[in-house]
């Protein structure tokens, strides 16, 4: 499928999204959520791709944000119902069978950090900036931001950066858990390629019951999410990965994984 706004190349079972409006420095507007919410679907579905790499295009921005000449002249129930349509598209991602992983590549800012922290981990180039300023145009997060940023970052400075609105650089980022990884702009792609194959050549049953092990049970009090996590342990058990990951170990050889 082609789209207006978005760039999607497929190699060695990692799929690399581009939002691709780099004079409007990539901002969000409906068209773009309605194709990311289409190309997200059909990535899901896909038996090819087990990794998949979201940027940006050109070198100053991963995500601007919304775009705010659209959403200026909303009124409160409009304004509401583009909020839903994107916590539903970033909750999709999150909760995703695949691991999607954010390459940034400048700034990710409001709509744009949100997007990456649904993610489940972001790589920054040394340039990128992120934060959520939301508050310097009147308004909050509201396609996730305040409980994602929370949720990575702690309550205090979550607070602290939406209250001021200020940006962080990417070292600063990764020193508050807020990206994994800080790379020089020109090995990031590179680099995030490097790390989605290392997770593509796992076996993906496994990747993804950590992905809901960690992410589900995180929402749950802390003796019913081990008891979650056994379970998920146990499922493990009910699938030919298992017994060919400790054959392979007792053998002395690489796992031939099947893929799930």
């Amino acid at each position: 499928m082609t789209y207006e706004n978005l760039e999607l190349s497929i190699e060695n079972h990692v799929a690399v999204l581009t939002i691709n409006r780099p004079k409007a420095l990539n901002s969000l507007n409906p068209q773009t959520l309605s194709e990311l919410a289409t190309c997200v679907a059909e990535l899901e579905s896909s038996a090819e791709v087990k990794v998949v790499i979201i940027t940006g295009a050109g070198e100053k921005a991963f995500v601007a944000g919304g775009d705010i000449a659209v959403m200026q002249p909303l009124n409160a129930l409009k304004a509401r119902e583009i909020a839903r349509t994107a916590q539903q598209l970033f909750n999709t991602i999150e909760a995703g069978k695949k691991i999607y992983i954010a390459a940034i590549n400048g700034y990710a800012l409001g709509g744009g950090c949100e997007l990456a922290m649904a993610c489940d981990l972001r790589i920054a180039a040394s340039e990128a900036r992120l934060g959520q300023p939301e508050v310097n145009l009147g308004i909050i997060p509201g396609w996730g931001g305040t409980q994602r940023l929370a949720r990575l970052v702690g309550k205090g400075k979550a607070k602290e950066l939406m209250f001021t609105g200020d940006m962080v650089s990417a070292e600063k980022a990764e020193q508050l858990g807020l990206v994994n990884q800080v790379v020089p702009r020109d090995q990031l792609l590179d680099s995030t390629r490097e790390l989605a194959g290392r997770i593509a050549q796992k076996s993906q049953l496994a990747v993804r019951l950590i992905k809901e092990a960690v992410d589900n049970g995180l929402e749950m009090e802390t003796n019913r999410a081990f008891t979650y996590e056994a379970d998920l342990f146990g499922l493990c058990f009910s699938g030919e990965d298992q017994k060919e990951g400790m054959l392979a170990f007792l053998e002395k050889r690489q796992a031939i994984w099947k893929d799930c």
